[in-house]
């Protein structure tokens, strides 16, 4: 054989073969119609046979994400079952186990034995509030809750539950136990560190501003920059509203004169605040910006702000 005619029937060999895989899948295809026409006139047993059991099967493409697996059980925090059980533990005695308080906690807690005080040798109970809570193992949470007595006096206790799989049952699985509380935060040093004059155009835009939101004494947009919207505390806390302290992150809030149009400074304003009741004194974190030749609130922030920048 010549190499031109080997050639040309090496050239034609490719397209020879994907016309033989081609008529295959017609025919396969013929055959799935044919199976599916049969078990519909036998029947629906047959029709689920033959589409479960089809020559053709269609396989989904991978996917590149991992399969999100939610676990509830990691998700859900028994805080708030901890703070009920502890309630409920502190003000019942095992003298008195039909009462409300002891029928709850064993309730919540049927293994956990009752507490035993003495009548009238332990102040009221106030309040219980959760502090934290940490995770152990799968389902296992440690609790720590504060309870606060009347004469002002603390308790931290820990309490051990349990969360099922779902997470949305839990347990109480042991008896609290007293703790030390948490120890103190060090604290940063705050950004605040420039002093703003008491007469300056800036004090007297934010005691200005105060006034209106929280007295009610005057609208509280004219002392907003624009775009920004506030609403006043309403109904108005307080009758007076007195500046005692500025604090200012930046340069530019001590001076004397209002800045160029656009300058941006963040303060800490001490206020002082009163009414029927008494004197309150508050702290607030605000941004202003320069515009006019007179400074407008362009935030009022809570927390702190970070050496850096405003959040």
């Amino acid at each position: 054989m010549s190499p031109g005619k080997q050639a040309s029937e090496s050239d034609a060999a490719p397209p020879m073969a994907a016309g033989i895989e081609l008529e295959k899948m017609r025919r396969r295809v013929r055959l799935s119609r044919l199976a599916l026409f049969t078990a519909i006139a036998a029947g629906p047993v047959a029709l689920g046979v033959a589409v479960m059991s089809g020559p053709t099967t269609a396989k989904a493409a991978p996917s590149d994400k991992p399969a999100a697996v939610r676990t509830a059980a990691a998700a859900a925090d028994p805080v708030g079952y901890a703070q009920v059980f502890v309630g409920a533990w502190l003000r019942s005695s095992s003298d008195d186990e039909g009462s409300a308080q002891a029928r709850l906690a064993q309730l919540l807690a049927p293994d956990v034995d009752l507490p035993d005080p003495v009548a009238g040798a332990q102040p009221e109970l106030g309040s219980v509030t959760p502090v934290r809570s940490a995770q152990r193992d799968a389902g296992e949470w440690a609790v720590t809750v504060a309870a606060q007595y009347a004469d002002g006096r603390v308790r931290y206790f820990v309490v051990p539950v349990a969360a099922d799989a779902s997470g949305s049952s839990f347990a109480v699985t042991g008896a609290p136990g007293v703790v030390a509380g948490p120890a103190r935060a060090v604290v940063a040093r705050s950004p605040y560190g420039v002093s703003v004059p008491s007469g300056s155009d800036l004090a007297s835009a934010v005691g200005e501003f105060f006034g209106a939101y929280l007295t009610g004494a005057g609208e509280v947009d004219r002392y907003l920059a624009p775009g920004v919207k506030l609403s006043p505390v309403s109904p108005a806390p307080y009758q007076a509203v007195a500046v005692q302290e500025v604090w200012g992150a930046e340069e530019a809030a001590a001076a004397e004169q209002v800045p160029a149009d656009g300058t941006e400074v963040r303060v800490r304003v001490q206020v002082e605040a009163r009414d029927d009741a008494g004197r309150w004194p508050l702290a607030y974190d605000v941004a202003l910006k320069s515009r006019s030749g007179r400074w407008e609130v362009a935030a009022l922030e809570s927390g702190t702000v970070r050496d850096g920048g405003a959040r």
